[in-house]
């Protein structure tokens, strides 16, 4: 059955937003209680993005999902020095390498594995020396998903955000050319990551109203969302935003 990865990266911008610069321990909403939250949910996965700037996620948040997470933790992460080496100690079940930007708000597109591959394939290297698996963020794209490959990834995750996009510009109608071909693109990225033998998951800009075309694709192991959790839990609390998301998967 498809997982779902509940991203809590956006409970720590609440915090942020008032408590930057001060103590974590001090601030709320606290992330870490929200990753129990969404297990009770029924999340399969917490994952958390932890940049080189700190704007949201913090060390100390890092440190405790560890030790207190039952599920997966799936630590998000620029391919920096800094960032392997805290991989390296902590040894989060799974290591996903994205693009970094400093001025974005949120990751937006995927990783170049193509125009850096012997790169990536030094730090794979490392990473499953550490025992570690390790999953680039990638745009659904023919070249990228063979350098990963070759790489010697273990995880291709699609970058969703064009399908997101273009469901909300067409109103979910698939019956339009641009929406019909970006899930077209999805699935067929799908499928090439699967018969290169490495795991096909997705995520991105993806919400209740969207997502069971993406969690209906064949072969998809796992889905990564957050903002429009974190979104539904103002209203109904991050227990019941996880269930009901995870209810739409399963009935995709």
């Amino acid at each position: 059955m498809i997982q779902l990865g509940v991203n809590i990266d956006h409970v720590a911008t609440v915090r942020q937003a008032r408590y930057r610069g001060m103590d974590p321990h001090a601030g709320e909403p606290d992330p870490v209680r929200a990753a129990h939250e969404a297990e009770l949910g029924g999340a399969d996965g917490i994952t958390v993005h932890l940049r080189e700037d700190r704007r949201h996620i913090q060390d100390r948040d890092v440190e405790l999902l560890r030790s207190l997470v039952k599920v997966k933790l799936n630590l998000e992460m620029a391919a920096t020095e800094e960032m392997l080496s805290i991989a390296e100690r902590l040894k989060p079940h799974t290591v996903m390498l994205v693009p970094e930007g400093r001025q974005e708000v949120t990751t937006e597109g995927g990783l170049d594995v193509a125009g850096q591959e012997s790169a990536m394939r030094d730090i794979v290297d490392r990473m499953h020396s550490a025992g570690l698996l390790v999953s680039a963020f990638i745009d659904a794209d023919e070249a990228q998903i063979d350098s990963c490959r070759h790489a010697g990834f273990d995880v291709c995750e699609i970058h969703t955000g064009p399908y997101a996009h273009a469901f909300g510009a067409e109103g979910g109608d698939f019956r339009k050319k641009p929406l019909a071909d970006e899930l077209s693109r999805v699935a067929r990225a799908g499928e090439r990551i699967r018969s290169a033998g490495l795991r096909f998951n997705a995520g991105h800009a993806l919400n209740y109203h969207n997502v069971q075309p993406i969690a209906g694709l064949p072969g998809i192991e796992e889905l990564h969302i957050g903002h429009a959790i974190v979104s539904r839990a103002v209203y109904v609390g991050m227990r019941q935003a996880v269930a009901d998301m995870k209810h739409l998967m399963g009935s995709a």
